[in-house]
């Protein structure tokens, strides 16, 4: 299994529209951060994305993906599911209705965001989105068993999900005992990390670091990151063994 991240950046993305700093400004690659997404490769069940943010088609082509076969979705927030309209290029060429696995609270948003393709009397050429509603409990995908993982942002719930060995938590502040207990064992965890500075609704660079060495995976990417964090190369200095910021395009192999 592969795990290719196709954004690692906040909700403004990186760099940030009209933003003159030395982060936005940076002529390194790894500071330039599409909104959070990662796609699995490499498994029986097909190529699974998860959530389709508003650069979903960018990072698709950019990430050269000729099908898909399904969307786990974390939460309804606008950067996590407003690409979704872009699936309609893997209908017309798979000649399919693709799945979207969410909770029916992501889903009615969904619904809501995107009613022309929910319409009794549909128009030729919308997204065909066969939606699957998940719960607490884990599922399949294509034969694939996802766990997800119960997280709260803010107020918020959300999904984490563990397939295998890899587990991924994005927009979250807090998680329960009894969640970490499902992320434990992993070989590779990826958390948000927004930056130095308290949030509201995510972890902090230390608060992350915090997670991680509570639960010793031995591998560890933090995600959904801000240009208030800092330049990529000055921050994974200070970081500690096993450790590092993801950017965009780094594929992780599980093999």
């Amino acid at each position: 299994m592969k795990v290719t991240f196709l954004g690692t950046g906040t909700s403004q993305g990186v760099p940030v529209i009209a933003c003159g700093c030395e982060v936005c400004t940076s002529a390194d690659p790894r500071d330039k951060r599409l909104r959070s997404s990662i796609m699995f490769t490499g498994i029986p069940a097909g190529n699974i994305v998860v959530d389709t943010t508003p650069d979903f088609r960018s990072q698709m082509l950019r990430a050269n993906v000729k099908h898909m076969e399904a969307v786990l979705v974390t939460h309804s927030h606008k950067d996590h599911i407003a690409g979704m309209d872009d699936i309609r290029a893997f209908n017309y060429f798979q000649q399919r209705a693709i799945d979207i696995f969410a909770t029916e609270f992501t889903q009615q948003v969904i619904k809501r965001e995107f009613s022309y393709a929910f319409t009794e009397h549909k128009y030729p050429g919308i997204p065909e989105l066969n939606l699957r509603t998940i719960h607490s409990e884990p599922f399949e995908v294509n034969g694939q068993n996802v766990v997800p993982i119960n997280v709260m942002h803010h107020q918020m719930p959300v999904l984490g999900f563990r397939v295998g060995d890899f587990t991924y938590i994005t927009d979250a502040n807090f998680i329960a005992d009894e969640e970490k207990e499902k992320i434990r064992g992993s070989k590779v965890l990826v958390l948000n990390a927004l930056r130095r500075e308290k949030h509201i609704s995510h972890f902090t660079l230390d608060e992350a670091i915090a997670v991680a060495q509570e639960l010793k995976v031995p591998q560890v990417y933090f995600t959904h990151i801000s240009h208030q964090m800092g330049k990529h190369a000055d921050v994974i200095r200070e970081l500690p063994p096993g450790m590092s910021l993801a950017y965009d395009g780094l594929e992780v192999d599980l093999s």
